[in-house]
């Protein structure tokens, strides 16, 4: 498949999994239950003021409840939470079902075992493409205990044994 710019997408998305990203939930509370889904597309965006970005899918279910809440974390998974990831990214099931988490300063539910998490307040949204760009300023923020990330790369969860030969 082809798209207007003459991009395969194949190709794309080949050429563009050589770049190891780690893996996020971004969680909130809509009407007094928990939502969240699995994000890659997650960066540190401005110091002062301190900002993040969150890319999220356009046809995205959950988006339109943190939306309504104005606020989220991010947990950054810890190498040991592949099965989280896993869960917050399939669609039509219980996500926070057998999952431990807790709330952070303003509510959000933080996942127990991340590497760190940011909770954000929504700031602005950009419509780029099949994706919506979230800015976001930060409002708390904490590093865990974990010590290792869990990484995505070239379309799945990098082990930690092909991690060591990969960063060497």
């Amino acid at each position: 498949m082809t798209h207007s710019s003459g991009t395969d997408v194949r190709e794309y998305k080949a050429v563009l999994g050589h770049f190891c990203t780690g893996v996020t939930v971004v969680t909130s509370i809509d009407r007094g239950a928990p939502a969240g889904f699995t994000c890659q597309s997650f960066s540190a965006l401005s110091l002062d003021p301190p900002l993040v970005l969150v890319c999220v899918r356009k046809e995205s279910a959950t988006w339109p409840a943190v939306r309504r809440s104005g606020r989220f974390a991010v947990s950054v998974l810890a190498a040991h939470q592949q099965a989280v990831g896993d869960r917050f990214a399939r669609s039509g099931v219980d996500r926070f079902a057998g999952v431990a988490w807790r709330p952070s300063p303003a509510g959000m539910p933080l996942i127990d075992g991340a590497l760190a998490w940011i909770e954000c307040a929504v700031s602005e949204e950009i419509d780029a493409g099949d994706h919506t760009v979230v800015v976001a300023a930060v409002t708390a923020l904490e590093a865990g205990t974990a010590r290792d990330p869990l990484l995505f790369y070239r379309g799945r969860y990098l082990e930690h044994e092909r991690r060591e030969a990969v960063t060497r």
